[in-house]
């Protein structure tokens, strides 16, 4: 197998999140819902900034929240976005750390609401979201926190299977927690469309992205044998492929600026499954009508 190294860049990541105010439907929430009072600032070369652009396509946001879309590849060495700087640096006095994307940000005040993906993801769907376009419906919440652990499950099996350093069984044995995490989820879409229910909702935003990652960024560390394994679930891989024609889905999928972030931060080592890619993911995201995936930039 022929190993080659990546860009020796320390990775960045969001350990904990800086700020975490939450949207309200009333005005004594502190963050009253009020249509264009806020902007997202987001890469959807990262997987949040992708989970929230898809989203926020969904719901249909463009007239209610603006979007400022940032480079795939930060700025600033420490994983920054220059362009955030000063919503930082007006929302903590001497703020030192760095400016992280994802932000939402108060256009009003120019300080930052929350810069936690997960919350921000349920303010979108609980307080802009209407009854046709809901992606966290009422009596689904058990089902989508399944889902997310699930997709977590697979994040960290996927990094652990491919993690330099590791000796051959311990990532055989993370390869062996992936795959089975995979074939609980083609079990789920077997006969099936949707994660939950008859409509998309916020587990279906969540599988896809993982599935992204899972072809674009981790099996560029996995033999080619554990991606052929990975790439025998059909039901998940044409479900896969069925969103990324979803124009809310493959507008968004910006490969290459995937591409750039991962080969910037990554630290790892290029193995032979780097080769052998799952979907056409280019293809399926051009059959999208009005396609025009953001590549980064304002």
């Amino acid at each position: 197998m022929s190993i080659t190294p990546l860009a020796a860049v320390p990775s960045v990541r969001r350990t904990a999140s800086a700020f975490r105010g939450r949207l309200g439907r009333d005005a004594g929430s502190g963050h009253h819902a009020v249509p264009r009072r806020y902007r997202l600032h987001l890469s959807t070369a990262c997987p949040d900034g992708l989970r929230l652009a898809v989203t926020h396509s969904l719901l249909a946001l463009d007239g209610i929240c603006p979007v400022t879309f940032l480079p795939a590849v930060p700025d600033c060495p420490d994983g920054g976005h220059t362009a955030l700087r000063p919503l930082y640096e007006a929302s903590a006095h001497h703020y030192a750390g760095p400016a992280l994307a994802p932000v939402l940000g108060d256009d009003w005040s120019g300080r930052i609401v929350s810069t936690h993906t997960a919350d921000i993801l349920r303010d979108l769907s609980h307080c802009f979201g209407d009854g046709g376009t809901r992606l966290r419906p009422c009596g689904a919440e058990a089902g989508t926190e399944d889902v997310e652990r699930l997709c977590a499950d697979v994040e960290q099996a996927a990094q652990n299977a491919g993690r330099a350093g590791t000796d051959a069984a311990e990532r055989a044995a993370a390869l062996d927690a992936l795959l089975g995490t995979l074939a609980e989820l083609e079990h789920r879409l077997a006969g099936r469309d949707q994660l939950i229910g008859d409509r998309l909702t916020a587990a279906d935003v969540e599988l896809w992205v993982t599935l992204v990652q899972l072809d674009t960024v981790h099996r560029y560390h996995l033999d080619a044998s554990a991606v052929h394994r990975i790439a025998g679930h059909p039901a998940l891989w044409s479900y896969a492929r069925r969103l990324a024609a979803h124009p809310a889905f493959g507008a968004h999928l910006d490969l290459d600026g995937i591409a750039r972030r991962h080969h910037a931060r990554c630290q790892g080592l290029e193995a032979a499954g780097a080769a052998v890619q799952i979907l056409d993911w280019a293809g399926h995201a051009a059959d999208t009508p009005g396609n025009g995936a953001r590549a980064g930039g304002a």
